[in-house]
């Protein structure tokens, strides 16, 4: 793929040429298969027709009209249009404007259907009319929480670069790539399992076509990306374009690991669903707490362009537009006035919806957390005897709860019990106020000391604060360069981690995973929620990077998805599980096997239709 994208920026309109040549050759397959199709009809039909029946005649016209139908199929290419409330001039006025003013700069094509979501985005889809025949209808999906983030030019920069993508012919070419990438991805699916001579001619075709047409279209897909990029700074501003892609980068991070941890702590003692919007809107008002944005900032300009993602990475889309590395500045105001004056409304109506659509998450979330209160009870009856562990579990017990509750004086007890516990050093770190510089950094050089698990956390909460400003406290160059340096030392260590965690053999050095009854039923919880799950092994593996570590393997059985849907609900799952140590998800396919995970990975911890272990 990287090869491609230097071919598409060295010349993208020569490159473009090749993709269409190689993308008329899958077309040129599919309608061989349809002319066979045709001909095999051709042949069959007229005797039967007759009367005269043979098997043979009918098992042509059977397969024939099976491969027709998969061809139509895939040349008639039919997507559902994006979900959300539909938002028109009449209810948005000053929105439509902005709109029709960036249409006739870009000079591209009338949007057709502007709807409202609750995703953290925004996004222009340019979907089929008449399949892969030609027409299109052009949707914009605007998200409530991105329009509540963003001050109105930093708002209408995202839209210039969405508007980008329809400029001209190459927006056409684009989306008809796109479409095209699609129908074979689905005449391929429909044919999986089929043993037929035609269908297995057509995978095999496949399996060599569909991945080198997937890296060409790849190519082009990453370099529309920059190109929307320029033609949004040319409209607004480069400046403006630069500031916005950082501040969705800070605030899409505050949302996934704060917001939303907050709002579903809620469910402790609210039963019933809760709307996140109306709430969400007050909370974006505010700024992120400095170290929170100096650290997310960091680490989005440090994150390559990954091969899954058609967006480039922050820092190779400030360097296309010739930006400099931006500070965290937030926006002043909101663009929520651009939903007219009933914007109101649609908070409304996304909070009804968000609730019924999540009654059943939230109805579990609220009996897990009414769990975790019961440990929560458990503990602080005993918390006069308690040992450095039980104080630290009770600590990230009450967090779960309540993740703003005081817990530093069990942190500071667990410390007198154990004077270097790692967790309870963490815990203590991230409890300790603002104006307490050093005590942080104290607690983060023993945390280093205490061993290598923790010494990449400890290094970026050290630079995150010291990178951040505070009343009457200078900056101190020579220790920020001494935990740069540790940085890259931990930086280093962390991916020789990962790689042994993730490099076969998957069943070596593996053991039981050692968790205790409440922390199986949460994981239990969890995967209840993720109903293509049917069963589920954990085992622990032992790394010898970092020794220390508790690190783990989740293999699933996930029998209704194809790989693609397994690769993302893995990696979701990895985000969304909560365990004591780092996690890789796997799905039981050729490696490893579900044969292999049977006879290596003990019994499964998970079986969907059974009840979750009581605690």
């Amino acid at each position: 793929m990287r090869l491609s994208e230097l071919a598409s920026a060295d010349n993208s309109r020569a490159y473009r040429r090749k993709v269409a040549a190689f993308a008329a050759l899958g077309y040129a397959w599919v309608l061989g298969c349809a002319a066979l199709a045709v001909a095999l009809l051709a042949w069959a039909l007229p005797p039967l027709l007759q009367g005269r029946f043979r098997f043979v005649w009918f098992g042509v016209a059977l397969g024939g009209a099976a491969l027709l139908w998969s061809s139509l199929r895939a040349l008639w290419l039919r997507l559902e249009p994006p979900a959300g409330l539909e938002i028109t001039a009449a209810d948005a006025p000053e929105l439509f404007e902005a709109l029709e003013r960036i249409r006739r700069k870009v000079k591209g094509p009338p949007l057709h259907r502007v709807v409202l979501d609750g995703e953290f985005n925004a996004s222009i889809q340019q979907l089929p009319r008449w399949g892969l025949l030609g027409g299109s209808i052009n949707h914009l999906s605007l998200g409530l929480p991105l329009v509540l983030a963003l001050d109105r030019a930093r708002l209408l920069a995202v839209l210039a670069h969405e508007y980008g993508h329809l400029r001209g012919d190459h927006g056409r070419f684009a989306a008809w790539i796109y479409r095209t990438r699609l129908a074979w991805m689905r005449l391929h699916d429909s044919m999986e399992g089929d043993a037929g001579l035609t269908a297995v001619a057509t995978q095999a075709f496949f399996r060599w076509y569909f991945p080198r047409f997937a890296a060409r279209s790849f190519a082009v897909a990453r370099q529309d990306e920059y190109e929307a990029d320029r033609i949004a700074g040319k409209l607004v501003g480069r400046d403006t374009v630069a500031a916005a892609l950082a501040e969705i980068e800070v605030r899409g991070r505050w949302l996934d690991t704060v917001y939303w941890r907050d709002h579903w702590a809620r469910a402790a003692t609210e039963a019933l669903p809760v709307g996140p919007y109306r709430a969400m809107r007050r909370a974006l008002a505010q700024p992120p707490e400095p170290a929170f944005a100096n650290d997310a900032l960091r680490q989005a300009m440090k994150r390559l362009s990954q091969f899954d993602d058609t967006h480039p990475g922050l820092r190779d889309r400030l360097e296309a537009l010739e930006a400099g590395p931006p500070l965290p500045t937030w926006s002043r105001g909101s663009a929520f006035v651009l939903l007219g004056e009933g914007a109101r409304k649609f908070i409304e109506r996304l909070d009804a919806d968000w609730c019924r659509d999540h009654a059943s998450g939230w109805k579990q979330q609220h009996l897990r957390l009414q769990r975790v209160r019961e440990r929560v009870d458990v503990l602080a009856q005993r918390l006069p005897q308690a040992s450095a562990d039980e104080c630290v579990e009770l600590a990230q017990l009450q967090r779960q709860i309540d993740p703003r509750a005081d817990v530093r004086a069990l942190y500071e007890k667990a410390l007198a019990a154990s004077a270097e516990h790692p967790d309870a050093l963490r815990g203590l770190a991230g409890t300790l106020p603002d104006e307490d510089r050093a005590g942080k950094l104290a607690c983060l050089d023993r945390l280093w000391d205490a061993g290598s698990d923790h010494r990449w956390w400890a290094a970026r909460a050290a630079l995150a604060e010291l990178e951040t400003p505070r009343p009457g406290m200078e900056h101190d160059a020579a220790t920020f360069k001494q935990w740069r340096k540790r940085l890259e030392r931990a930086q280093e260590s962390e991916e020789r981690a990962w790689e042994e965690l993730s490099g076969t053999p998957f069943f070596s050095q593996i053991g039981r995973h050692g968790l205790g009854p409440l922390a199986l039923t949460l994981l239990q919880d969890d995967l209840q929620r993720c109903r293509p799950v049917t069963r589920a092994w954990l085992v622990r593996k032992q790394l010898r990077e970092v020794p220390r570590r508790r690190a783990y393997l989740l293999f699933l059985e996930l029998p209704d998805l194809d790989d693609a849907e397994r690769f993302r609900l893995c990696r979701w799952i990895e985000r969304q599980i909560d365990l004591p140590g780092p996690v890789l998800a796997l799905w039981a396919g050729e490696s490893p096997t579900l044969r292999d995970i049977e006879r290596h990975a003990q019994e499964p911890v998970y079986r969907r239709g059974e009840p979750a272990t009581a605690p």
